[in-house]
């Protein structure tokens, strides 16, 4: 096969990234050349790669520095209610090429930078992503920024500047080992430090309740230091703000007037304040209830509410009386919107302001938080929802612990009067947890203190108002709402996949970048030879491009006309990769028993990080190398079936493994993924799905026919019936002699000769105690994969199938799902207006 064309060779036939203007050209080579000499006057007479990445990218933010205090002033001026979205992961990576594509810089950049004799893909490359997230909810926080910025929305995101990311895997004898991501180590030339916003987050002490009003006294402090990043819109000249927090020991710390001699031990120790900041948790749905989590959570709440208030108070048409004491218009300038519950301090913290600092009234203050908050849940799975024990919160925050105990009798003293004499009910809509320990359920606080609560789905949502929120959805309905996740097409369609995007700009225009319903205009042209081939040929280069990828970093070679089967996110139970695992075993079985057969290629590729203390997970990614060992090198297999696990995958892995894949698997238990928003990247970027009617699989199939989708597998009322019936492994072991095949062959050593009884636990789970039931789904699963191979032999129409999906993904972009929020739950309105350029005088 042909080599596959270079980027570089690409853009040059790309009109999608914007025309290279001579005059941007020379500028973008001036202004690089500059930021290189200073580079290097400082330091060496000898540039390197990183020296060209630095320059390039502070010639980049050049573009967006002028841009970004227009932005801020406009909003001063104009004073819009402002958005608030609290999350504690932003998975962002890179963001030099973002950056690129939303300014409409990365013609004028690649011209500049390959006239210097430079590749502009190295030096994109070269960048480290920012993994501040695990990820869906991290990354979905990203995607949000992303398109509230392109809506013009007055917009903040604020979290934690961790100083390590998400670890990096490693992967050594087939098992994961963790590094440590120093994302930071070289500068990071996105952020700027602005120390004078620093801020007080206080912790511990004592509440004083004095004829004054009531005091939280004798604390300690730690500072909030903000970082701030620049969020461009698409080419509308608005530059928002990502606010990340850094903790910051005070100049005195440990060295009050107790502290007597020990200096040196006193500023030793104020690494034990700045660690608030040094790591983000690695958990993907799952609560770990750690002293040092519950600080993080409360820092970033305490300084992100300071912050809220100081630009509420001194916004051009904030309260006008000299003390500002009202508070009556906060809701209508503010609105906070809670990335599931780990910022939902926000509660208690904003009434400790309202009513302890601003002395309003206890019931206008609830009233004012309740309509300023928004709580987003993200998960029905219960090891996931925090519950933080008591006894923690009374020594850690001692009047937040008091002012939760208000509210929750406040809640069910409601709940009384409605129920009279429904203990069981009260019991189950506490916010406060009886028993050995008693905990603080932190969901049941973010409903009652929010007017808007939203699933990520609408199966999901369906699921939070009838069984995970029952009780509170009969008291409440009108809380309740759906808002099904999107992703932004910038990242995942314009910049991961710029072939695809320009073949699709050829036929409909390029509305679609920004309204991303438009691709509906594709039905037209799903029996056009002519597209039909140039959609094939586009997957074709994505798949060369990414085996070529993968013999260079990973040495592993693979056919690259086999069918790309992708299974990329975190390992967990739910999300099933042991029913991949199965599969593969299955189709290696089926090879060796009849060689001479002819078999559908494929190479299976699975993906993903286990959280560090979750054994299970870690043994399945142990499994899948196993297994890629064994198929790998079996003469027998050839080139028919590989099986390879992708090393540490993350936000720039995804963008160059997605667009070159054929199948997607999304084939967690029904009932269990809340939404999946891989699955909508795989949709617009040209892969089929074979999946469960789960999360929004329910919503694509609905969008583009079920038909066009490979649906299988029990229904969430299926897997109910089975809760009920009970569910008997050993019955479907018994009955299916593929299935008792591959799970002997694991539990043999078959997969392990060295160690013979390696996967003994993960033998004895799926036997014993499967919660997610993975034996259930495997006839169904394997002769749905037989479909699949049966479409995938004839490629005319695979890519017609291929079209329908992607001309029916307009769904599921995340200006979709903004507006909605917009709209249904903070009350404004996306504006489709410019913001003048910098070099334009402002209106």
């Amino acid at each position: 096969m042909a080599a596959p064309l270079s980027d570089g060779e690409r853009r040059k036939q790309i009109s999608v990234r914007g025309i290279a203007g001579l005059g941007d050209v020379a500028e973008v080579r001036k202004s690089f050349n500059r930021h290189l000499h200073f580079t290097l006057v400082k330091d060496r007479n000898v540039a390197t790669p990183r020296d060209y990445y630095f320059a390039l990218a502070h010639t980049v933010r050049d573009h967006l520095v002028g841009r970004w205090i227009r932005t801020q002033q406009h909003y001063y001026e104009k004073d819009p209610k402002r958005i608030y979205y609290l999350s504690l992961e932003f998975y962002m990576g890179r963001t030099l090429q973002n950056t690129m594509v939303n300014l409409g810089l990365q013609n004028a950049c690649d011209e500049a930078i390959y006239q210097l004799g430079l590749d502009l893909e190295e030096l994109e490359e070269i960048e480290e992503d920012a993994g501040l997230g695990n990820g869906g909810l991290g990354r979905l926080a990203a995607c949000f920024l992303d398109s509230m910025a392109t809506l013009g929305l007055a917009a903040y995101g604020y979290g934690i500047r961790y100083e390590f990311g998400i670890f990096n895997q490693k992967i050594v004898d087939g098992w994961q080992v963790e590094e440590a991501d120093d994302w930071l180590r070289y500068g990071n030339p996105w952020e700027k430090a602005r120390p004078e916003y620093m801020l007080p987050v206080h912790f511990y002490g004592r509440v004083d309740h004095t004829p004054e009003g009531v005091k939280w006294i004798d604390t300690q402090v730690v500072l909030a230091m903000p970082y701030d990043t620049p969020v461009p819109g698409y080419k509308n000249n608005t530059v928002n703000t990502m606010r990340l927090w850094s903790a910051k020991a005070p100049n005195d710390f440990n060295l009050q007037e107790f502290n007597v001699g020990d200096y040196i031990e006193a500023v030793l120790d104020r690494n034990l304040a700045e660690n608030i900041s040094r790591v983000l948790y690695p958990n993907d749905n799952f609560f770990e209830g750690k002293e040092l989590r519950l600080k993080q959570e409360y820092f970033v709440v305490a300084a992100t509410l300071q912050d809220i208030i100081r630009r509420f108070k001194s916004s051009k048409f904030g309260c006008r009386d000299p003390v500002r004491t009202c508070f009556e218009t906060f809701p209508d300038k503010v609105a906070i919107q809670l990335n599931d519950t780990h910022p939902a301090l926000s509660i208690p913290e904003l009434m400790r302001i309202l009513v302890d600092v601003e002395k309003v009234d206890w019931d206008k203050a609830w009233e004012i938080t309740k309509q300023t908050c928004a709580y987003t849940n993200h998960t029905v799975l219960p090891e996931a929802l925090e519950r933080w024990p008591v006894s923690m919160f009374e020594k850690l925050l001692p009047r937040h612990l008091e002012i939760i105990y208000a509210l929750n009798q406040m809640h069910l003293d409601r709940v009384a009067a409605l129920y009279p004499g429904d203990i069981d009910r009260l019991r189950r809509m506490s916010v406060i947890e009886e028993g050995d320990c008693k905990r603080i359920n932190m969901a049941h606080l973010c409903v009652i203190g929010s007017h808007a609560v939203n699933g990520v789905a609408r199966i999901h949502s369906d699921i939070v108002k009838n069984s995970v929120f029952k009780d509170f959805y009969e008291l409440e309905p009108e809380k309740f709402q759906n808002k099904t996740n999107g992703i932004t097409p910038r990242r995942w369609l314009l910049l991961c996949n710029p072939g695809l995007a320009d073949v699709i700009a050829e036929k409909i225009g390029e509305g679609f970048i920004t309204d991303l319903s438009q691709l509906k205009k594709l039905l037209d042209f799903i029996n056009n030879e002519t597209f039909i081939r140039d959609v094939a040929k586009v997957k074709q280069e994505n798949k060369l491009k990414f085996a070529a990828y993968l013999e260079e970093q990973y040495k592993v070679k693979i056919n690259p006309s086999s069918m790309f089967d992708v299974q990329v996110k975190r390992i967990h139970e739910y999300k099933r990769q042991l029913l991949n695992c199965l599969h593969a075993i299955t189709l290696y079985n089926r090879i060796r028993r009849d060689p001479s057969k002819s078999f559908v290629p494929r190479t299976i590729m699975i993906g993903g990080k286990a959280a560090p203390g979750y054994h299970m997970a870690k043994m399945i990614i142990k499994l899948i190398t196993s297994i890629g060992e064994v198929i790998n090198n079996d003469p027998y297999v050839g080139d028919r079936l590989k099986v390879i696990f992708l090393e540490n995958y993350r936000v720039s892995l995804a963008e160059k493994v997605i667009p070159a894949a054929d199948l997607s698997q999304q084939i967690s238990t029904a009932g269990t993924e809340a939404s999946g928003t891989g699955n909508m990247k795989f949709m617009v970027n040209g892969a089929l799905t074979i999946g469960t009617m789960d999360g929004a699989n329910v919503e694509m199939a609905e969008e583009a026919g079920e038909e066009n989708l490979f649906i299988f597998g029990m229904r969430v009322e299926d897997v109910e019936a089975l809760d009920r019936q009970g569910y008997n492994a050993r019955e479907y072991y018994e009955r299916l002699p593929d299935l008792r095949q591959a799970v002997d062959q694991i539990s043999s050593g078959f997969f392990s000769p060295r160690d013979p009884g390696c996967f003994r636990d993960v033998v004895n789970m799926l036997m014993h105690h499967d919660r997610f039931k993975v034996f259930a789904d495997y006839e169904a699963y394997i002769k749905c994969q037989g479909q699949v191979d049966q479409l995938f032999m004839d490629p005319r129409e695979w890519t017609k199938k291929v079209i329908r999906n992607i001309a029916c993904s307009g769904k599921f972009s995340s200006d979709r799902t903004i507006t909605e929020y917009a709209r249904e739950i903070w009350g404004v309105e996306p504006s489709a207006t410019k913001i003048p350029p910098p070099n334009l005088p402002r209106d």
